[in-house]
């Protein structure tokens, strides 16, 4: 199972346990990480998840596809 490590406006980090195939937002709900809301339903408009992956990532996370770009651009 991944881990996935949420860090709040004020620094508090939790680290929960995801499910493969699982959002990162999902993971959130489903594990009542406080400041989620998901009021897109996960279509990246609420602006209520905000996520920053370490570039020592990017070959595993790939490139940003052109929705996300446009998206991740207008906020």
């Amino acid at each position: 199972m991944p881990k996935i490590t949420y860090i709040d406006h004020e620094g508090t980090a939790r680290t929960v346990e995801g499910e493969i195939g699982a959002t990162v937002m999902e993971t959130a709900i489903k594990n009542g990480i406080p400041g989620i809301e998901a009021e897109c339903g996960g279509a990246c408009a609420c602006a209520t998840c905000h996520v920053h992956v370490d570039d020592a990532w990017s070959e595993v996370r790939g490139q940003m596809s052109d929705v996300k770009r446009r998206v991740w651009y207008a906020t």
